[in-house]
């Protein structure tokens, strides 16, 4: 009998959700997105929004039932940090820094709490959660002598030297899985009004470039010259070859980066009037 009960009240609450998808015509939505993004990795293991910096794009979301919707987003975002702003003592003997624009292609899925439709004054808002895929590419770069040098060329931790063979360039290219929550309503019939924090976790160490150890810096300069040489190791207590082979970075944890923001989206398919016995 409670098998039977459970099989019927599952029955129920599929009839439920399809009666509801009636009520409801597909419909599209396009809009900005504008917010903060940041990093955690090498230079922030662990404190959320460290030293945000502005992200923004793009979304276009189709609504397919009440509780579910696809959404395509393109983003850039910005993210930076520096050991001098942390609270540890050998991070600022440290003395690395960094800076990297981040350009994002993300197809996802929403799954409402609650139904929901802009315009529709029924299912006015919801808590949401979101997950998909992602592309990006991303490039750090470091201030040196008044100007941002970019990084992965200058092969900071011996990429690209004879010295250190093993260790090949890193790719400015990855991919990530974004998931996150957020928060929709609407006003005027066709504007849509959403607050979300996702967060991505990276395949790559090399979002800061830095990763595994300092390398002997007479192989670091006969490859790529004085200026690696200095960007490789800006340690202040530390000059000199006195640090070679010495721990630089963290291997074993992979770089994140985040985004929270507001997104204004417009309905694409005009209102219509919603019967009354569906109210």
């Amino acid at each position: 009998m409670n098998q039977l009960r459970y099989l019927l009240l599952l029955f129920t609450c599929i009839l439920g959700q399809l009666s509801l998808a009636q009520k409801m015509r597909n419909y599209s939505e396009l809009g900005p997105v504008a917010g903060v993004s940041y990093y955690m990795g090498d230079l922030n293991p662990g404190r959320q929004f460290f030293m945000p910096r502005f992200g923004g794009g793009l979304i276009y979301r189709y609504n397919s039932h009440p509780r579910w919707a696809w959404k395509i987003q393109a983003s850039y975002m910005s993210i930076q940090a520096d050991d001098a702003e942390s609270k540890s003592l050998n991070q600022r003997n440290r003395n690395l820094s960094f800076r990297s624009s981040i350009y994002e292609f993300s197809p996802q899925i929403e799954f409402n709490f609650f139904p929901y439709e802009v315009g529709n004054v029924v299912y006015p808002a919801t808590p949401y959660v979101f997950w998909g895929f992602a592309l990006f590419r991303h490039n750090p770069k470091a201030e040196y002598k008044g100007e941002w040098r970019e990084l992965q060329p200058l092969g900071t931790e011996g990429q690209g030297t004879a010295q250190y063979r093993g260790r090949n360039p890193y790719s400015l290219l990855g991919a990530t899985f974004p998931f996150g929550f957020g928060v929709k309503f609407h006003f005027l019939k066709i504007i849509g009004v959403g607050i979300e924090w996702g967060l991505r976790k990276t395949f790559t160490d090399y979002l800061d470039d830095v990763s595994t150890t300092y390398v002997d810096p007479f192989s670091l300069y006969y490859a790529h010259g004085v200026d690696a040489v200095k960007l490789a190791d800006r340690s202040l207590n530390a000059p000199g070859n006195s640090n070679i082979n010495r721990q630089r970075g963290n291997p074993t944890n992979k770089d994140w980066y985040a985004f929270a923001g507001l997104t204004l989206t417009v309905k694409l398919r005009k209102p219509e009037r919603v019967c009354q016995a569906y109210r």
